[in-house]
């Protein structure tokens, strides 16, 4: 059975866990940066997603890099800097498994459901797919850091349970949807990916722990007594002759 870490180790490890987190999207932003920068020297529209269309695929995989304006690009880098940190400090193998998921997902939202001739790009999708990861997971696992991530996301990020339905022409919905779908099925995979954390237990927990222990040892160490110390009450008769038979009963010579 496992047990909770001391208090100071549990406090590097949490630190550990969200420094990594942090520096990872710290990365992820600056990618996307470097990226939309270099757009500006050439013609992207061919690595965005084009609905229906073979060409269009190569954007499943391009597509997330891609960004049409400064503020397209500040509003996404957000979303990834806070829900990428949170995702990543509470479910460190659950986030990593899950990004081809969200990924993918974003994309293939859009190559199905997209305009004809429309071009559909930017990492909108991904951050939908990170809050649904954070939001399912809160609900699946239950346990105190899980459903404080999942309150935090959706306090900050709960608009996004609307953003994935049509309400603003030029937003592709569509890729915000394929991202919160992929989100949902990468909780419901990965659920256990992370251990749960060690719940420290009250003292009338322990101490009903030990009596029990203490009651399932003297019931293995319980041994019946041998048959020549167990008292016999009544014994049949070995003989058939020796029923009825009259005992002779003598009173003591002191009262004869």
């Amino acid at each position: 059975m496992s047990t909770p870490l001391p208090r100071d180790a549990q406090r590097q490890s949490d630190r550990r866990r969200f420094r990594r987190a942090l520096n990872g999207s710290l990365a992820f932003t600056l990618l996307l940066w470097l990226c939309f920068i270099a757009q500006q020297a050439f013609n992207w529209e061919f690595l965005s997603v084009t609905p229906h269309s073979l060409e269009g695929l190569l954007g499943l995989l391009t597509a997330p890099l891609l960004h049409g304006s400064v503020e397209h690009i500040l509003a996404n880098t957000t979303g990834v800097l806070l829900l990428g940190t949170l995702a990543g400090t509470t479910y460190p193998k659950a986030t990593l498994r899950a990004l081809p998921l969200l990924w993918l997902g974003s994309g293939l939202g859009a190559w199905l459901l997209g305009d004809p001739d429309s071009h559909h790009l930017g990492a909108s999708g991904v951050t939908h797919g990170l809050m649904f990861l954070v939001f399912t997971l809160g609900l699946l696992r239950r346990d105190r850091a899980a459903i404080a991530a999942g309150m935090i996301a959706f306090l900050f990020f709960g608009g996004m349970l609307m953003t994935i339905l049509p309400h603003e022409a030029g937003v592709s919905w569509q890729s915000h949807l394929g991202g919160a779908v992929g989100g949902v099925v990468a909780a419901f995979l990965f659920r256990r990916s992370d251990p749960l954390p060690v719940r420290a237990k009250y003292s009338w927990e322990i101490e009903e722990e030990l009596a029990q222990q203490h009651n399932d040892h003297a019931h293995d160490t319980f041994e019946p007594r041998a048959p020549d110390d167990v008292p016999v009450l009544w014994q049949h008769a070995s003989m058939p002759e020796e029923r009825g038979k009259v005992l002779p009963f003598r009173r003591p010579d002191s009262l004869q």
